[in-house]
């Protein structure tokens, strides 16, 4: 196939199982989702062990499914990428041995890739990677600040310190008695609404660039309650409204200032928050109004959520720097980007 690249990519850190082909970091051949939200949704929250036997049921059918729908044949593929980290055990460990059998059988190398490596390299199905950047990772476990001075080089300069953003809209999805995951309905909910009661902004003043969403939540609780207890309603669109307006002011706020501090060339937006459109709207309008010559890049809608596609991107970028393992791979469920405290100094 010429000079093309052609990888196998794995996900399976969560609740999608997913498998992809993609063609030389930027072209999706194949992309296999098969999402276990009605699982879940029960339960109010992903269940590992739920996850798992599902992962275990869909990961050959997923394989066999990527391939035939990019009409390709094990023998043309140049390596298989898998997501060995972060996210639940067990579920990451049936991409990661899924991933080990089929690079054993096929003589491929194996690529270990970074979870949020995956979300940021969704980026390039849009356009080029621009150095330094700077990608703002919005999920339900992260919510994180990564510069990347150059190509493959990740450096964490803040992210949160409790509760994730994606995190505490499920929780208060639940007290809004919204199924599982909420964001969604949320942010469509605060459209209709207004910021009438101005929850607090935690952090949002800090000499630093770490987030902390622990106390809107139990703001946003605590009205609530006891808004039940004295018998009194609550607009519940004005209630979504001043909880996303909270957790913006705050994203958009941080992120303006390590643009400016680290002098970057472009911006991603990506993670399963960052198809939140209250998000998109603000940094979009925050751009246009003080950084008007940054490049912002938004992840596809489609490629916000976990997908293999996104991992087969940055696959191929890991690839390109010589990067590979052995069949020891193992699942890292807290794997995570160096610290980089002194970028912003």
């Amino acid at each position: 196939m010429g000079t093309s690249k052609l990888i196998l990519a794995i996900e399976s850190s969560c609740d999608e199982t997913s498998v992809a082909v993609v063609k030389n970091g930027n072209e999706i051949l194949s992309n296999f989702i098969a999402t276990q939200i009605d699982s879940h949704q029960r339960f109010g929250g992903v269940v590992p062990e739920v996850a798992s036997r599902h992962h275990i049921e869909q990961i050959t059918l997923g394989i066999d499914q990527a391939l035939k729908k990019a009409a390709v044949e094990p023998d043309d593929l140049d390596a298989v990428a898998v997501t060995y980290g972060p996210g639940l055990v067990g579920a990451l460990l049936v991409g990661v041995s899924a991933a080990k059998s089929f690079a054993y059988a096929h003589n491929l190398p194996l690529i270990p890739v970074n979870h949020m490596a995956g979300h940021i390299y969704a980026a390039r199905f849009v356009k080029p990677i621009v150095f330094p950047s700077l990608a703002l990772l919005v999920s339900g476990g992260h919510t994180e600040l990564v510069y990347m001075p150059a190509e493959n080089v990740f450096k964490i300069i803040g992210e949160t310190r409790d509760d994730a953003a994606g995190e505490a809209y499920d929780k208060i999805g639940r007290v809004l008695g919204m199924k599982y995951p909420a964001g969604k309905n949320i942010d469509e909910l605060a459209h209709q609404g207004h910021d009438t009661f101005n929850f607090p902004r935690a952090m949002e003043h800090d000499d630093n660039f770490d987030f902390s969403f622990s106390g809107l939540k139990s703001a946003f609780i605590n009205t609530v309650h006891h808004a039940d207890q004295i018998g009194e309603e609550l607009d519940r669109k004005d209630l979504a409204a001043s909880f996303q307006q909270s957790v913006v002011d705050v994203i958009v706020s941080k992120t303006k200032r390590a643009c400016e501090q680290l002098d970057i060339k472009q911006l991603i937006l990506a993670g399963g928050v960052a198809a939140n459109q209250g998000l998109r709207e603000t940094l979009d309008s925050m751009i246009k109004k003080d950084l008007p010559e940054l490049d912002f890049v938004k992840a596809p809608l489609k490629l916000c959520g976990d997908n293999g596609a996104m991992i087969g991107a940055a696959g191929y970028v890991a690839m390109q720097h010589g990067e590979s393992a052995d069949l020891t791979l193992n699942a890292d469920p807290s794997l995570e980007f160096d610290w980089e405290p002194d970028a912003v100094r």
